[in-house]
């Protein structure tokens, strides 16, 4: 799927128009989840930059309610709620060179997911070829607490929106191509997101 260049500017307009709304609970939104299958402690928001933090905000677009969109270069990702608004997250992006970019789906989602990193990674590093037969969901995996799986006509990407075992990377470029959120915001995402949910990852214009 790719994008017009009209739609790719009308993207990074919305974008850079979003603005946070007040009353975001930040201390309930990073609590301690005791009920998870492996359960994660609260987060100490003091150590999280204001603007990572995950909360509602004025965004003015054209996309479909239920939409994520991405912005790489902002680090932030916008889940559309609809009456110009959208959950906005911090992420952290592809370093230079393995970053996604264009549209896609979620073609299935997980949670602890498995994790097998790809043909690509394990020819690039060697650490990577010594889990060539996968490493388990838990609080180890690079995959964090969720995965939603990216899927372009019918075929796997091989890209990920998925939660981290290091959330001092959350702002950064730094992954391996996928899109990485904080445990707590990927698990808040997952449960909005649905099968099939239009994708759009948005890198600088040109």
């Amino acid at each position: 799927m790719s994008l017009s260049r009209r739609g790719f500017v009308l993207g990074v307009s919305a974008l850079l128009a979003g603005c946070a709304s007040s009353g975001s609970d930040h201390r309930a939104n990073y609590a301690a989840l005791p009920a998870e299958k492996f359960p994660l402690p609260a987060m100490p928001i003091d150590k999280l930059d204001p603007e990572l933090r995950r909360q509602q905000v004025a965004y003015a677009s054209s996309y479909t309610p239920g939409t994520v969109v991405v912005d790489t270069p902002a680090r932030r990702l916008y889940y559309i709620l609809g009456d110009n608004q959208a959950m906005r997250y911090g992420v952290g992006v592809g370093r230079e060179g393995l970053a996604f970019a264009g549209g896609a789906y979620v073609g299935r989602k997980a949670e602890w997911p498995s994790w097998t990193p790809t043909e690509n990674m394990q020819r690039r590093e060697e650490r990577y070829r010594k889990l060539a037969g996968g490493m388990p969901g838990g609080p180890n995996n690079p995959l964090g607490a969720r995965a939603m799986y990216l899927y372009r006509g019918g075929n796997d990407t091989h890209f990920r929106i998925h939660g981290t075992n290091q959330p001092q990377s959350i702002g950064l470029a730094m992954s391996s191509g996928c899109i990485r959120m904080l445990n707590h915001d990927v698990i808040d995402l997952y449960e909005r997101v649905a099968p099939g949910a239009q994708v759009v990852v948005i890198q600088a214009l040109a």
